[in-house]
């Protein structure tokens, strides 16, 4: 059986190219809403239905466990989902925590970028809430990330304009840590590397999330070791251009990760 990994779009393929690492005897499943991209600039209860539908879709799969690789999912539906589906279902959460710990000593300031809608709701906001006793933790939205990343627009000089202007209000020599708050931003981290001063960490939470599945499947007796890392990609549109779309993009992302 596969292990399931859910977005709007190909902002998921950067979670499961972290756990192709991890666990080179499983076999992948990975579904893209494409219908519905992108979730986080949409009307919350919309994106609860369209993510409801997404699940019956993957539930009529072959799945042991299904990681919701969106923080805008997550963030709106992972408590219903657990309740409602019963395989292991993987949330999402920015990587606030560890970034809040990098810079305890330092004193530098935390930039997380994330969608408008993550940003928004209680579990973002309770989560900075309970972690930055510090109050160093700043937020910064970048709904038009998404389109740029579903586009593979991965050029660098039309990208460090638009990095250049999104940051214009901030001074970064005062900030030690950015967080890749949306599972599409890591898809810019080069771009980011480069642009930003070097004192500058970018972290996201693809491996929290990694190693919170490898836990639950190990916990629960569901760890492979029979599978090739066998890719089936499906999208809620059954184009058969985004499927090379995601092909594209996630040899794109393997390759800037290294």
């Amino acid at each position: 059986m596969r292990i399931a990994f859910f977005d709007s779009g190909l902002g998921g393929l950067t979670v499961l190219s972290a756990a192709m690492k991890k666990l080179p005897h499983e076999d992948f499943l990975f579904y893209a809403d494409t219908l519905h991209v992108p979730y986080g600039t949409k009307d919350k209860e919309d994106v609860k239905s369209y993510i409801h539908h997404a699940m019956e879709t993957i539930m009529k799969e072959e799945v042991k466990a299904i990681v919701v690789a969106c923080n805008t999912a997550t963030s709106m539906a992972i408590s219903d989902l657990r309740k409602a589906y019963p395989i292991p279902v993987i949330g999402m959460e920015p990587a606030v925590k560890p970034a809040v710990e990098i810079n305890r000593s330092s004193g530098k300031r935390i930039l997380v970028l994330a969608t408008p809608l993550t940003l928004k709701e209680s579990k973002y906001r309770d989560l900075v809430r309970r972690v930055d006793s510090m109050h160093i933790v700043d937020s910064l939205p970048l709904p038009e990330l998404v389109e740029h990343c579903e586009a593979l627009n991965f050029d660098q000089k039309v990208m460090n304009a638009y990095f250049t202007k999104q940051f214009e209000s901030f001074d970064m020599n005062e900030y030690g840590t950015i967080v890749l708050g949306c599972t599409h931003y890591p898809f810019y981290k080069r771009i980011l590397t480069d642009l930003l001063p070097d004192h500058i960490r970018i972290i996201d939470g693809s491996k929290g999330t990694v190693n919170r599945l490898i836990q639950v499947l190990s916990d629960k007796e569901l760890l492979s070791s029979s599978g090739r890392q066998d890719v089936k990609l499906l999208n809620s549109s059954h184009s058969m251009e985004y499927t090379e779309k995601m092909k594209k993009a996630l040899s794109i992302y393997r390759e800037i990760e290294g």
